[in-house]
């Protein structure tokens, strides 16, 4: 306890951004001195070419910045379109055929300079994708000891901060939703590096020792393919593992014990939960004719505590909101508010947390596809569609959209962020933007 208090106190304060949103998963960043205007030639302190692809984001320790990415080594070109085939964005089993190499990467965060690149695997895929994804989709996670990489159903590797290789693990591969691939990142606590493999076939979460990748426990999950990454949640009665779903359920850390289990409407499960010490948010998101949901837990929460058909709230359930608009983007908390930013369309929504009364919807015209959750700094809540247009609206009750930065690239990775600057990763570069 002593040592993970002494983490989240470090990585607070100087700037360490350890996992996927940030030291408390939270997208909160609480830094004093970030830039509030940055593009091509302004703010720009360096950037570095990406080789390969992925949507996983960088992660900060000390100096040093953490990026992952799978580079075709021998790829053949995709078939022509004809009648029959697939069109782009579903599944191609000829992928399968392709070889890759699965690397590590370490930056310095001064300079930019590459410090060091590992590859933790090279040869051909284990499971198939669709043409629109990559096979590197989760963010590494550090815990300013030890790096570990989750490359999906490739497998998972822990390398000391200097690069060298710790120990690694394989994990079964299964196939997913449309060859989506997978994306929950790793969550490391006390010594437990937690991973949740929801797929098509066998969906599990796994506990392993993070000093030796040996399995501590393994819950089965009786889900489908999941996007979201599992929450450690500290709350006023515990500390627990929450993991999204069809059915979002609450493991002791430990023992992989199931605390409560709620039945979460919507199509799939893509966000991550958010919370403070007393309630937790959490939803699903819409598909075609399927509402989304959002809905609030809390703390304390025993066995099924799902509400009873036709009803929104039970004794643990404090309000559901079951037409939300929850979406790709994991929603971002801050003095009682929720904000909820659509992957399409432009909308950006405010929900008084206490009661889930929505406080405004907007839609800002021009706003492309978002898949990075946005953040917080200051009194401001940011957020950047895949154009690299990264908005900026003034937090509270009333709706203000105060500005727009950009940035000439592809984004779908969340922003990292160190004591004075952003960590923003491309499809092409990685940027560090700082006064």
């Amino acid at each position: 306890m002593i040592f993970l208090a002494v983490l989240m106190i470090s990585s607070c304060t100087t700037g360490n951004w350890p996992q996927f949103r940030g030291p408390e998963q939270n997208m909160v960043a609480k830094a004093r001195n970030l830039p509030g205007e940055w593009g091509e030639g302004s703010n720009i302190r360096w950037t570095s070419e990406i080789k390969g692809e992925s949507w996983a984001s960088p992660v900060v320790w000390g100096k040093k910045v953490f990026i992952t990415a799978v580079v075709p080594v021998k790829v053949a070109p995709p078939p022509e379109p004809q009648d029959g085939n697939p069109p782009a964005g579903e599944e191609v089993p000829g992928f399968l055929n392709d070889i890759y190499r699965w690397e590590v990467s370490c930056f310095d965060i001064e300079t930019g300079r590459l410090l060091w690149s590992r590859v933790a695997r090279e040869g051909n895929p284990k499971i198939s994708k669709n043409r629109a994804h990559n096979y590197a989709g989760e963010t590494p996670v550090t815990d300013g000891e030890r790096l570990y990489v989750y490359f999906g159903m490739t497998g998972v590797y822990c390398y000391d901060l200097e690069g060298q290789l710790i120990w690694e693990k394989e994990l079964e591969a299964y196939e997913t939703l449309n060859g989506w691939g997978t994306g929950a990142s790793p969550v490391v606590h006390e010594g437990l590096l937690y991973i949740q493999a929801d797929n098509e076939v066998h969906s599990y979460l796994v506990a392993l020792d993070a000093a030796t990748g040996d399995e501590v426990w393994r819950a089965d999950r009786d889900e489908k393919t999941n996007y979201s990454t599992p929450f450690i949640w500290k709350n006023s009665v515990r500390t627990e593992l929450v993991a999204g779903g069809k059915r979002a359920r609450s493991y002791n850390l430990l023992t992989g014990e199931i605390y409560w289990e709620l039945d979460v409407p919507g199509y799939y499960n893509i966000p991550s939960p958010v919370a403070d010490k007393d309630f937790l948010y959490l939803g699903n998101t819409a598909w075609r004719d399927i509402p989304g949901s959002l809905l609030c837990v809390r703390a304390g929460a025993e066995g099924n505590i799902s509400p009873a058909e036709g009803e929104t709230s039970s004794n643990s359930v404090v309000w559901s909101i079951l037409d939300a608009p929850t979406s790709n983007p994991s929603p971002l908390l801050y003095e009682g508010l929720l904000y909820l930013v659509s992957n399409r369309g432009g909308e950006v929504s405010c929900i008084e947390a206490s009661t889930g009364i929505q406080i405004y919807k907007e839609k800002i015209e021009g706003v492309a596809a978002c898949w990075a959750s946005p953040w917080l700094h200051g009194d401001k809540v940011y957020f950047t569609d895949e154009k690299g247009v990264t908005r900026i609206i003034r937090a509270g009750r009333e709706f203000e959209l105060l500005d727009e930065n950009t940035l000439d690239d592809k984004f779908w990775a969340s922003v990292a962020v160190t004591k004075d600057a952003y960590l923003m990763k491309g499809v092409a570069k990685l940027y560090c933007i700082g006064d």
